[in-house]
């Protein structure tokens, strides 16, 4: 019995022996931007960064292009954790409300402005909302040029805007906002925009300079006018759940590679965010810069204190006492 005992333990040693350990962590992070695009080059850093500082037992798939799925879809896959990180903005206000506030129409004065709010007391408030009531932590910020409208004929004034078919993502501020100076918005995802312009089905589309050259829609609209009806920012999430089952150690480890990866992002907006307008210009589109922003900011400005809740026209308020 002895000797079969000792036979049968180094048998069972082997056969675990032979049972690979994987103790690496693999994460899933979607996002909209294509692979050109410095969200997407910023996700890579991170993903490298993380691998780096957890000796690779942490290895993070990056899927661009809404491979995984469209915003609000990543951002259910990480509460129901089939996901662990996305890049979100405001339509995180479809659960967290003060998240609206991270992409207002004329909010902000400048992205000075923006940053100073983001970086202090109101920034902390929303990223705490958000953790609380979706379940996933800002980790990255990324600042965005203004956004503007893009269109088929130049827009100077908010009645040029009258009838227009304008794309816009699932916000309902913007849609009230837009509404109000009398373009007929078309919720629709960012996928989709390319093709809708270019088959008629919608005539226009607001967004950054950035997402705009990226997206390649100079192929599909002729004009840039600059609105700059809304100046914000998105956050790089992390699922709550996911972090915190990580050992302290690797918890570490990803808020450092989070603080490095936002040096990258920042460095990357101001150095490449510039000359996107001159590249856009080469490639056909017409900047339109006499547009009166006074007279939209005025319509759009009533039509978002109207429909703002309590808790978001406080913060609204708080935003432009900052200096």
């Amino acid at each position: 019995m002895g000797k079969r005992s000792v036979i049968w333990g180094v048998i069972i040693a082997l056969v675990f022996l032979s049972i690979p350990v994987d103790a690496k962590v693999v994460w899933k992070f979607g996002h909209l931007a294509n692979e050109q695009h410095i969200w997407h080059r910023t996700a890579l850093k991170f993903a490298e960064l993380v691998k780096q500082k957890t000796n690779g037992e942490i290895e993070i798939a990056i899927y661009p292009n809404e491979q995984l799925g469209k915003e609000i879809e990543n951002l259910n896959m990480i509460q129901a954790g089939t996901a662990e990180l996305t890049i979100s903005g405001e339509s995180m206000q479809n659960w967290a409300p003060k998240a609206a506030l991270i992409a207002v129409p004329y909010a902000f004065r400048s992205i000075d402005h923006m940053v100073k709010a983001l970086t202090g007391e109101i920034g902390q408030e929303i990223a705490k909302e958000i953790t609380e009531k979706i379940g996933v932590i800002p980790i990255i910020y990324h600042i965005r040029a203004p956004r503007n409208l893009t269109s088929n004929k130049p827009v100077y004034k908010p009645e040029d805007v009258k009838g227009l078919r304008l794309r816009l993502p699932n916000v309902p501020l913007f849609v009230e906002a837009w509404k109000a100076v009398g373009a007929i918005p078309v919720v629709m995802a960012f996928s989709e925009v390319f093709t809708a312009l270019q088959q008629g089905v919608i005539d226009a589309q607001e967004n950054p300079y950035d997402l705009i050259y990226s997206a390649s829609f100079y192929e599909v609209q002729k004009y840039v006018n600059e609105t700059e009806h809304v100046i914000g920012w998105v956050w790089t999430v992390l699922g709550k759940k996911q972090f915190e089952s990580l050992p302290k150690e690797q918890q570490k480890a990803v808020l450092e590679a989070a603080q490095e990866a936002q040096k990258y992002a920042d460095s990357l907006f101001y150095q490449e965010i510039p000359p996107i307008k001159q590249k856009l210009i080469e490639k056909g589109m017409t900047i339109n810069s006499n547009v009166d922003k006074p007279a939209f900011q005025k319509i759009m400005s009533q039509a978002v204190e109207k429909v703002l809740k309590p808790e978001q026209a406080d913060l609204y308020r708080r935003i432009q006492e900052v200096k």
